[in-house]
C-alpha cells in the first residue's frame, strides 16, 4: 500500500491503513505541531483509529494502561507532537459549598462506581439521569452541561475506576 509522505501503512483489527502512527507518551509538554480531541471513552485505550483536528489519519500503539488526560503530549512517527485535548461530552455537574453534602454524593456515586471529576465546590459525572434522580433524591441540584470530562484516575496506580473489571477475586464489597 502507498502513503503519502509523512504516513505509514498501519494495520489495524485486520486492515491495512494509510495513516499517521502514534507511539510514544511524553513525559512533559512540549510545542505541539497537532491536536488530537477525545472524549473520556477514547482516551482510556491504548489502540485506536482517530482523526486530527487537521483531519489527519492516525493509529495510536500506545503503551497499556495509561490514561491520556487533556494537555498530555504524544510523539508520531513523523517526529510531530500531538496534544491531547479532552473533548466537550455530556455531562452533570453537582455544585454545592457544602463539603459535607459533596463528600455525600460522591459516596453515593462511587459506590456504583461511577467515575467522577472533583472540583472546589463541585462534582462532575457522565450524564445519566438514573444517577441524576438519585442525586436529587439526596437534596441535590444537578445541571446538565457539555464540558470535558477529567475524571480521578483511582487511588491504585492512577489507573481509572471506570475501568474497573469485576473478577471479584478483590475484597471490596458489590452490594449497591
Amino acid at each position: 500500500m502507498y502513503c503519502r509522505s509523512h504516513s505509514v501503512t498501519f494495520y489495524f483489527n485486520g486492515v491495512d491503513y494509510c495513516m499517521l502512527k502514534v507511539f510514544e507518551i511524553l513525559q512533559q509538554p512540549q510545542q505541539a505541531e497537532r491536536v488530537l480531541t477525545l472524549p473520556f471513552e477514547l482516551r482510556q485505550r491504548s489502540r485506536l483509529k482517530a482523526e486530527l483536528t487537521d483531519g489527519t489519519e492516525v493509529g495510536l500503539v500506545l503503551p497499556r494502561g495509561h490514561l491520556l488526560r487533556g494537555g498530555d503530549c504524544l510523539r508520531a512517527e513523523d517526529g510531530s507532537v500531538v496534544r491531547i485535548e479532552a473533548a466537550k461530552e455530556d455531562v452533570s455537574t453537582v455544585h454545592n459549598d457544602d463539603a459535607r453534602m459533596l463528600a455525600r454524593v460522591s459516596y453515593h456515586l462511587g459506590n456504583r462506581h461511577v467515575a467522577l471529576q472533583v472540583g472546589d465546590g463541585w462534582v462532575r459525572y457522565q450524564h445519566d439521569h438514573v444517577l441524576d434522580d438519585m442525586v436529587r433524591g439526596l437534596g441535590m441540584e444537578v445541571s446538565f452541561e457539555s464540558a470535558p470530562f477529567e475524571p480521578e484516575g483511582g487511588a491504585y496506580g492512577g489507573h481509572s475506576h471506570a475501568r474497573h473489571e469485576h473478577n471479584d477475586e478483590h475484597d471490596h464489597d458489590h452490594s449497591h
